[in-house]
């Protein structure tokens, strides 16, 4: 028996829905998941709650969009977001002891995305001067985004300006965006483990936590499924530009909230 209330329960079969829906279709959609989900449960519980079911999806987007990953993409960031999952690890550790403290975190996440989507405006409008290429992009977007998908489960939108800067066509920015995400994804559970039973009076995944996971796996398929199924039918052009607004919202989210 599960420890939630309907409305709970109700939250998070919404966002297990989304989430499945932004795996395999229209990434931008996750946005929403975050805000539902840290009504529901908590801000901390929420980022333990959401990782396995992020990793749900992530099976699914790599099963279907893997022969159109990007290898040498990731390859470049891989070192960069380890760099920035190690710099969350500390903050979450830091943030255990203190209550509030992630308030301060995700301002500051939101900010960053809205200066990267400036910076993508600013490309189109000047050309290659802006080039996502750099290695100074990579590494800070690396970092950023490694940081960022620690501490708050929030790295969609810079990871989705990015890809969107690099113009992969929409297959290939789901192909390379699934077997990101399923990796860090994945290295993030025994960090998340790790970290709940240093702090045992504040966990971050719990045995409750896992078995919502596991109850809201046929809604996060039926997402997927939504997914795959709208992908071809969205237009490029409208598939970049989803990315980019939704982005933005996510990013005002972060700093209002």
């Amino acid at each position: 028996m599960l420890p939630y209330d309907t409305w709970q329960l109700l939250l998070g079969a919404i966002a297990a829905f989304l989430i499945g829906v932004s795996k395999t279709g229209v990434p931008g959609i996750g946005i929403l998941v975050v805000p539902l989900l840290a009504t529901a449960f908590g801000g901390r519980a929420s980022v333990g709650t959401m990782l396995p079911m992020l990793i749900v999806g992530d099976i699914f987007a790599v099963r279907w969009y893997r022969q159109h990953t990007q290898w040498k993409r990731l390859v470049e960031l891989i070192p960069w977001v380890a760099v920035g999952m190690a710099l969350g690890a500390l903050v979450l550790w830091h943030l255990g002891k203190a209550k509030g403290g992630k308030d301060l975190l995700e301002p500051l996440i939101g900010t960053l995305v809205l200066v990267m989507l400036a910076v993508h405006l600013l490309r189109r409008r000047w050309g290659d001067r802006l080039t996502p290429h750099s290695p100074v992009t990579v590494a800070s977007t690396g970092t950023a985004a490694g940081f960022a998908t620690t501490v708050s489960n929030a790295a969609g939108p810079i990871m989705g300006i990015y890809m969107t800067s690099l113009g992969l066509p929409k297959e290939q920015f789901m192909g390379t965006s699934a077997w990101y995400y399923f990796a860090v994804n994945l290295s993030k559970l025994p960090l998340f483990v790790a970290l709940s039973l240093i702090n045992p009076a504040r966990p971050i995944v719990t045995a409750h936590s896992l078995l919502f996971n596991v109850a809201v796996i046929p809604v996060i398929v039926a997402g997927v499924y939504l997914g795959r199924w709208l992908l071809p039918r969205i237009p490029q052009k409208l598939f970049d530009s989803a990315v980019l607004v939704l982005a933005a919202v996510a990013a005002v989210k972060l700093i209002i909230r």
